[in-house]
């Protein structure tokens, strides 16, 4: 493939052939995030209730342990792999993720259940969810949305397909060898990806930088920022509590909808059956919008394609409550799959774009704690709302609030400046982008 010129006479490689590179190793940590994940999860309830004498009630409240630890863990685990850098930080999740999953596979009570659900939230859910994520914001600067849709595409399917498999593997084997054969597989694929796929040292952002004062793919937009933002300084935008605000309700909402959904959808009338069968169309939107909205992201301005995600959001929220069998249960299930999978792809391509990648693992982390800490409370505000009342409706119409506010705080907020208030960059600072984690510590 042929190099490209910078304008200054030199040749840099262009981002082609390095995308497979990066995309092959995150979108396998990405889909192998799936043994963390509440659809692997629910396949071993039951065999686990059944087994161990607990009630469902106890092992819930394990299981609220495990997702409320995941998020008070990754804003550090954010400034780690800034320290580090995102490969060697792969591989170490890799293995440690793999390792609580053959442990968790010889646990005798309600103490060993709630650490393995600790260690298997925040490994699969949070850590190896986020440094996946990350990997592609660091190594790919030249078309970082089609990567993170491509990258997010590719997960979501593992993540989806995974349940079904495991179910039957659960029901042949037993949910303790099935536990230690996921560990196993996380082992073989996980850390072997990061060592020996991904590149060792990122490219140079300055290598696919357009000009100061060029548009990204003609969008007439900034690649990024020409300083990068710490963690306080972006936490002091607007853009930055937007997004954080869109991907928390994303998560709160579809969370507690995706959990009641067989008594949700029952109650307009749908069989378990047809309930279940919704997850299809969600399936499907999911992976079109990772693709679609990771490419549009590349030409789209960020607000914009946050309140068109949040409006679908809060349109799917009250549909909810007023859907029959047939056409309108299937394009629930679309609106709904179309958030949940949209909002990531457009977290992880904003923020580099705004505050850029030296911070971007702090930045994350604690965006990705108020996506898992989120999770972890939706389904009981749902379920309490609906013991409140005769039906879902009047607490569906209270959680259609969430992403109409965050519509209108999108409406309103202004991208991020060049360079922080009162941080300036310097004249050579001024047309030299930021150095990645690995220039200042190779891995």
């Amino acid at each position: 493939m042929p190099t490209t010129s910078d304008g200054s006479g030199s040749t840099t490689a262009p981002t082609g052939p390095r995308l497979p590179r990066v995309v092959v190793p995150a979108a396998t940590a990405l889909a192998l995030t799936a043994p963390g994940q509440t659809p692997a999860i629910s396949v071993f309830v039951d065999p686990i209730i059944e087994s161990l004498g607990l009630s469902r009630t106890v092992v819930s409240t394990a299981y609220m342990a495990g997702s409320v630890s995941g998020a008070l863990v990754m804003p550090l685990l954010g400034r780690v792999i800034d320290r580090f850098g995102p490969r060697t930080i792969m591989a170490a999740i890799g293995a440690c993720f793999g390792v609580i999953l053959l442990a968790a596979s010889s646990v005798s009570g309600i103490i060993g259940l709630t650490a393995a659900f600790i260690g298997i939230r925040v490994g699969g859910q949070g850590a190896l969810n986020l440094v996946a994520t990350t990997t592609v914001a660091v190594y790919v600067h030249r078309r970082r949305g089609f990567a993170m849709g491509l990258t997010s595409a590719v997960g979501t399917a593992g993540i989806s397909l995974v349940p079904v498999l495991l179910e039957r593997l659960v029901s042949q084997l037993g949910w303790r060898e099935v536990w230690a054969l996921e560990g196993a597989v996380v082992l073989a694929l996980v850390v072997p990806a990061a060592l020996l796929v991904l590149p060792r040292t990122p490219p140079r952002p300055e290598e696919h930088r357009p000009e100061p004062g060029a548009g990204a793919a003609g969008s007439g937009r900034r690649d990024g920022p020409l300083v990068d933002w710490t963690l306080p300084e972006a936490m002091r935008t607007g853009m930055f509590w937007v997004v954080a605000g869109g991907v928390g309700v994303c998560s709160l909402v579809s969370t507690a909808l995706t959990f009641h959904q067989v008594s949700l959808l029952g109650e307009r009338g749908l069989s378990a059956a047809q309930a279940a069968a919704v997850f299809v169309p969600q399936t499907l939107a999911g992976l079109a919008a990772s693709f679609l909205l990771g490419w549009l992201a590349d030409h789209v301005a960020d607000r914009v394609l946050i309140i068109g995600t949040m409006a679908v959001l809060a349109a799917a929220t009250l549909g909810a409550g007023w859907v029959h069998p047939g056409w309108t249960a299937f394009a629930y299930g679309l609106a709904l799959g179309v958030c949940t999978n949209g909002i990531r792809t457009l977290e992880a391509v904003a923020f580099p774009r705004c505050f850029g990648l030296r911070h971007i693992g702090a930045i994350r982390g604690v965006v990705h704690s108020v996506t898992v800490g989120a999770s972890a409370f939706g389904p009981p505000l749902l379920a309490i709302g609906r013991s409140m009342t005769v039906s879902y409706r009047p607490v569906l119409l209270a959680l259609c609030l969430l992403p109409l506010a965050v519509v209108v705080a999108a409406a309103l907020v202004r991208h991020p400046p060049p360079a922080p208030p009162g941080r300036a960059p310097a004249d050579d600072e001024a047309t030299r982008p930021a150095t990645t984690p690995s220039e200042e510590r190779p891995d």
